[in-house]
């Protein structure tokens, strides 16, 4: 899926846009360029993309705004790509559900890396199902109670109790799996970032928190005051295997 992947860069610049659909290109993606919300919404109409890089500060619709609307729609990776550098707008993009986070001036070589990352992660995730026609039930021993739900290793899904599949990136995913498999142990933000990103944590770099504040609000009975994944004053974060 990755060399192959359809791309769509969102930039009201046209030379970033520029630059990005030649560099992709070159490295066989196929790269549509979008300079506003609506001319976006019009790709994405046409055709389905695999992956959207995204700018935050765009005349008319925000980035943020189309964020939630790509993530609303189906299974899409989104990259956000913005010259916006402060902690509030790294958190607001993340908050929106977007995989990851890229400041301008970037390389594109480190682009290109977490593309490929992101893109590898959703292939390992694979398709949602539809809620009629879906695959038989996963066997007990597939599934593991985790919090009020249920994650299927096997299909790469988090089951509410309701036993509807509650939406998670693939990289919130990854964290439900490094947590899985290490219950009641107390893990370090970096031991975390690597187990689950392949990355080391940097200290000013608030995604991992983010996304376990994501989790807790889907898992936790009270996300206020979880049981589940808790907070390990010093150390990071643990499952507790044993919670309800």
């Amino acid at each position: 899926m990755t060399e192959s992947a359809r791309l769509v860069v969102v930039d009201d610049e046209a030379d970033v846009r520029a630059m990005l659909e030649e560099y992709l290109t070159c490295r066989g993606f196929a790269v549509r360029g979008a300079d506003s919300g609506a001319a976006l919404r019009r790709l994405l109409a046409s055709e389905p993309a695999d992956l959207v890089l995204l700018d935050i500060n765009m005349p008319g619709e925000t980035g943020l705004s189309l964020a939630r609307y790509i993530r609303a729609s189906g299974p899409c990776g989104i990259i956000i790509v913005s010259a916006a550098d402060n902690l509030a707008d790294r958190l607001a993009g993340l908050e929106t559900g977007a995989d990851d986070y890229v400041t301008k001036p970037f390389d594109p070589r480190e682009l290109l890396a977490r593309i490929r990352s992101v893109l590898r992660r959703m292939a390992e995730t694979g398709p949602r199902l539809p809620s009629e026609g879906r695959e038989p039930a996963a066997t007990p021993r597939e599934r593991l109670s985790f919090g009020r739900c249920l994650l299927d290793l096997d299909r790469r899904l988090l089951i509410g109790p309701d036993g509807e599949e509650i939406g998670v990136t693939a990289m919130e995913f990854d964290l439900l799996q490094a947590f899985a498999a290490r219950p009641n142990r107390a893990l370090s933000r970096d031991q975390l970032s690597q187990l689950a990103h392949n990355r080391g944590w940097d200290p000013l770099d608030r995604s991992l928190d983010i996304r376990i504040t994501r989790l807790r609000r889907k898992i936790e009975t009270d996300p206020a005051n979880p049981q589940t994944i808790l907070t390990v004053r010093g150390v990071g974060y643990m499952f507790v295997a044993c919670a309800s």
